[in-house]
């Protein structure tokens, strides 16, 4: 089996790299993958620098030139439900985009001709997770998740994405990677750490988060990834 493990930047990948300790590294289409072995299985990590077009750049690659078979994506978002608070972590049950708008054409936010709205994530993936967090007592929130090509810090804006999509967090790949892995039949988890609510005080120092986060983000997922592989063994 071959899985893929992806974040944004390269702050999200460097625990993970850190852990494998080997691998070999491949530039492909301006970007780097890092090829290790886990547990008799072959991992591909990457980041796929911010946005949406690098990150469905990496996805299709990571699934077309390696033949990733299970994707897994961590890293950081911003809080839209009241609920949920700095380092909080949530699961996407499914992903929007909730910056495509062809609503002129009388078609509703999210959404184009032969797509979707929503893209669902990988059931059984995010049982998986659910699972893992339960054994490592971790409060793991779940909800939607919604991806647009923005840094969104006003309040108004955030309001009218929690309103129209239901969403309860933001960020800026996630739903492209969605998208991608669901065309291609591969089955995906999104794993996200949350950088920025409304409960946020002034001495919040981001890039300090960033590296916590990513240490612990890093030791979620290599506990999923284990639990993954664990359950294709036993098929």
């Amino acid at each position: 089996m071959t899985i893929g493990i992806m974040g944004a930047m390269v702050e999200e990948i460097e625990p993970l790299l850190e852990f494998f300790k080997e691998y070999k590294t491949i530039e492909l289409a301006n970007n780097r993958y890092f090829l290790a072995k886990y547990k008799g299985c072959d991992i591909v990590v990457a980041y796929s620098k911010i946005g949406k077009v690098f990150a469905s750049l990496t996805a299709c690659t990571m699934i077309e030139k390696f033949g990733i078979e299970k994707l897994l994506f961590s890293g950081v978002a911003g809080a839209i439900n009241d609920s949920l608070h700095i380092g909080d972590l949530i699961i996407a049950s499914k992903l929007c985009q909730h910056d495509l708008d062809i609503t002129a054409f009388g078609h509703p936010y999210g959404y184009v001709p032969e797509g979707k709205v929503y893209v669902e994530s990988d059931e059984d993936l995010r049982d998986i997770a659910k699972s893992v967090a339960n054994q490592k007592g971790i409060e793991l929130k779940e909800g939607i998740i919604a991806t647009g090509d923005q840094f969104v810090a006003d309040s108004k804006r955030k309001e009218w994405i929690g309103k129209t999509f239901k969403a309860d967090a933001l960020e800026m790949e996630g739903a492209s990677v969605a998208v991608v892995a669901d065309a291609l039949n591969v089955p995906f988890l999104v794993l996200r750490s949350i950088s920025d609510a409304a409960d946020m005080d002034a001495g919040f120092d981001f890039d300090e988060f960033l590296k916590s986060s990513a240490k612990e983000s890093a030791e979620f997922v290599i506990a999923i990834l284990g639990r993954v592989i664990e359950k294709s063994k036993n098929k």
